[in-house]
């Protein structure tokens, strides 16, 4: 028998905003989280890219000194954006042995160890830190999450690029079901603002170069879109079975009506074109939620910004919606937060949660001129979803042809 899964409690750090609602709020009024880099290492470097959306409010401000030393800034987001959702969810009382975590990333602890290579270089290997290896590693943040809350079930970790925290989404409906814990917490993290990821991504034309203006670089689907802006932070959302909520009294946001993955196998770095994987992905999501396409009220896209990658979600979305795509009141919130890389689709699964909580849509900001190869009805100002039960999606793609997609249902 399939249980309903629900969500109770929801956390964040971007760069909107400090908490999720901070990011909520900020969303709706249409700002922008990019702005341009004042580190001393962008001149440095020389770097041909010299903005990206830093998280809004810094770590060192939230936790404790001796804590944010021994954690790389992507557990620091992590444990933050956990600890508010474990709050927010009122601080279930639930055995430990029955609590689970679910948490990725996509890239890890890599300030931690570049930061410990320049020492090896420039100080001798007596100089490393003994911590390095527990800081870098990418199941750091699980390990984080779990001890602080605490967790004994289980703490596992996903790595599958940008589709990371969808996929770690996903397994934690798939835990639930099984059995494997009563509540769960799952999310992602990222914390790669830093010269060599933004040097890489330059040289394979992945980012946006308008350093003229970098609250306007992401503009999904627009027809001037040049790539995506890069962004940090982290996503959390707590899990459990309707049954195991309602038990104990438990405010309930939205339903996880379920959660998928599939794979292009196709090109490392390039999407399918045809979007036949995503696509399959999409439709699975749905029909795990027991419902049909045309149920589909809202998608809030992966829609990175650039030329080729917003094409093939479009073409993926076709295939799946046909004649009803132009009903489904699609978001590309990216514009608005850059790409948090394996973050991003925690960040915009708690957006996808709210905006059916709120049945309220979130814009897409910086759309001035659509594309016409994307004919996508794309929110660009705050609506209204309307009444009766909805169902919404939230996908994401990574580089290695990652395809995840969560089906969220209005609850009550």
């Amino acid at each position: 028998m399939t249980k309903k899964i629900v969500v109770t409690g929801i956390g964040a750090t971007s760069p909107l905003g400090g908490t999720a609602p901070e990011s909520w709020e900020a969303l709706l009024a249409g700002e922008s989280g990019a702005h341009t880099l004042t580190h001393d290492w962008v001149e440095q470097y020389e770097l041909p890219v010299t903005f990206a959306a830093e998280a809004k409010v810094r770590p060192e401000e939230v936790l404790e000194r001796v804590e944010s030393k021994r954690l790389d800034p992507s557990s620091q987001f992590a444990l933050i954006s956990a600890r508010e959702a474990w709050a927010d969810a009122g601080s279930p009382d639930v055995d430990p042995i029955r609590v689970g975590v679910d948490y990725s990333t996509g890239i890890g602890g890599l300030w931690t160890l570049l930061d410990a290579w320049d020492t090896l270089r420039e100080k001798g290997p007596r100089r490393v830190l003994p911590m390095t290896i527990p800081m870098l590693m990418p199941n750091a943040a699980a390990a984080a999450i779990s001890m602080s809350i605490p967790s004994r079930a289980y703490a596992r970790t996903d790595v599958s690029a940008c589709a990371s925290s969808t996929e770690a989404i996903a397994n934690a409906y798939a835990h639930l079901q099984l059995g494997l814990a009563d509540v769960v917490i799952a999310g992602g993290t990222e914390a790669v603002v830093h010269p060599l990821p933004i040097a890489a991504f330059a040289s394979m034309q992945a980012l946006s170069k308008r350093n003229d203006s970098p609250e306007t670089a992401s503009r999904p689907y627009d027809v001037s879109r040049d790539g995506f802006v890069l962004g940090e932070g982290a996503g959390s959302i707590v899990l459990e079975t309707e049954e195991h909520a309602l038990a104990r009294g438990a405010r309930i946001y939205a339903e996880l009506a379920g959660g998928t993955v599939t794979s292009d196998s196709f090109h490392i770095t390039a999407p399918d074109p045809e979007g036949s994987a995503a696509a399959r992905a999409m439709k699975a999501a749905i029909e795990m939620a027991g419902a049909s396409p045309t149920d589909v009220a809202h998608i809030n896209a992966h829609a990175t910004s650039t030329p080729v990658g917003d094409i093939a979600e479009y073409n993926a979305m076709a295939r799946v919606f046909g004649d009803h795509l132009p009903s489904i009141a699609v978001s590309a919130t990216k514009a608005a937060t850059g790409h948090l890389l394996g973050g991003t689709g925690a960040l915009e699964a708690i957006f996808t949660i709210l905006a059916l909580h709120n049945r309220t849509a979130p814009p897409t900001i910086n759309l001035t001129e659509q594309d016409p190869e994307i004919p996508l009805d794309v929110v660009t100002a705050p609506r209204a979803l309307g009444d009766g039960e909805l169902l919404a999606l939230s996908n994401s793609f990574g580089f290695g042809g990652h395809n995840s997609v969560a089906a969220f249902r209005s609850y009550n």
